[in-house]
């Protein structure tokens, strides 16, 4: 095996380096990963903007990335589950304590979980990676590499729809069509969805929407009100929709999804935008509409793994640029400008298909 294991770390805001690191040794229920495909989150370039999310904070030189695929290399002596050679996809979020979160399912709220590239946790962006084995999932032949990465945040997709209670026949709503916008829409009409509208301020973004099965993309300005946005919502659909999905956590946009659902519907906040946040709180509550926060995601991996494997979900058109771990600065500087959809860092010297 090789010795060395370049790694993407950001030391503080705007400081952003590729050094070497040791290469971990696996724990009793962990596997050593060699990573092969991890896609730049909006959340990876935030930090080395901001040096911040809300409350966390990069205080110490953290390695980024958490949407990622690789191949065990080495197995943890209690493993099960896993062997040498398996392809795995990585679920980020691991829980450290059995706590009433972690029990009652919903492992994502815990307030101790360990999660890839949010300070202090370091992320994936290496050569080699060691994971809670429990949190690696086998990918099936027909899956790539890149497609396992993007389980990650095809599982934002699933978990807000859960969350939605997107079924059969429902009419959907789904404000900006970045990544996450465009994977809510797949998951949407996997789901069931008949009928569903996507916003945005980018053609270009919507373009690709409707390659991937948007019934009504809607190019929005600047300028446009939030209540005359969800009257073309409600002119383009023929009545309102049942649930809106907000991905931009634009205040202006999370006005919109309340005025645009139906009474009785359900508004999913996936964007992260401004803590304070002013929105028309007694339209929604007048009309029993109710408003659901979603945070990352849980029990997700197996369902985006059935999905794409079955065919009934592809992800890959979203994958627009490549580029090898060595280029990994250049890769940020092509997301923090917005060109493509889905960056991918090829993070195996001797293998950089997807």
């Amino acid at each position: 095996m090789e010795k060395e294991n370049l790694s993407v770390v950001l030391h503080s805001q705007g400081d952003l380096r590729l050094e070497q690191r040791p290469i971990p040794e696996p724990g009793p229920n962990e596997v050593l990963l060699q990573m092969h495909s991890v896609g730049i989150c909006g959340s990876d370039v935030h930090y080395w903007q901001n040096g911040r999310i809300g409350d966390f904070v990069v205080k110490k030189p953290m390695v980024l990335g958490h949407e990622a695929a690789g191949r065990v290399v080495k197995v943890g002596s209690a493993v099960k589950n896993l062997k040498e050679g398996d392809r795995v996809a990585v679920e980020p979020g691991v829980p450290r304590e059995m706590d009433e979160f972690f029990k009652s399912g919903n492992y994502n709220l815990s307030p101790t979980i360990f999660f890839c590239a949010t300070p202090p946790d370091d992320g994936n962006l290496c050569r080699f990676y060691k994971h809670s084995a429990n949190f690696c999932y086998k990918l099936p032949d027909n899956v790539t590499y890149e497609e396992g990465a993007l389980i990650e945040p095809l599982s934002v997709g699933i978990h807000a729809c859960r969350r939605a209670g997107v079924t059969l026949g429902s009419s959907v709503l789904i404000c900006g069509a970045g990544p996450i916008g465009l994977v809510c829409l797949l998951v949407a009409k996997a789901m069931g969805a008949s009928q569903v509208v996507i916003t945005d301020l980018s053609a270009d973004r919507l373009v690709m929407a409707k390659e991937l099965g948007a019934d009504f993309p809607l190019t929005v300005k600047r300028e446009d009100g939030p209540e005359e946005l969800a009257k073309r919502v409600e002119g383009l659909l023929g009545a309102q929709p049942h649930i809106t999905i907000e991905c931009t956590g634009v205040e202006s946009s999370v006005q919109t999804a309340i005025y645009a659902t139906r009474p009785g519907g359900v508004v999913v906040l996936v964007g992260l935008g401004a803590a304070m946040t002013t929105v028309p709180l007694l339209n929604a509550a007048l009309r029993e509409v109710d408003i659901r926060g979603v945070f990352r995601y849980c029990n997700t991996w197996p369902m985006a793994i059935a999905m794409l494997a079955s065919k009934k979900v592809n992800v890959a058109p979203l994958v627009t640029h490549r580029f090898p771990l060595e280029q990994a600065v250049q890769a940020f500087e092509t997301t923090r400008q917005g060109h493509g959809v889905k960056i991918m860092l090829k993070c195996d010297k001797t293998d950089q298909n997807p």
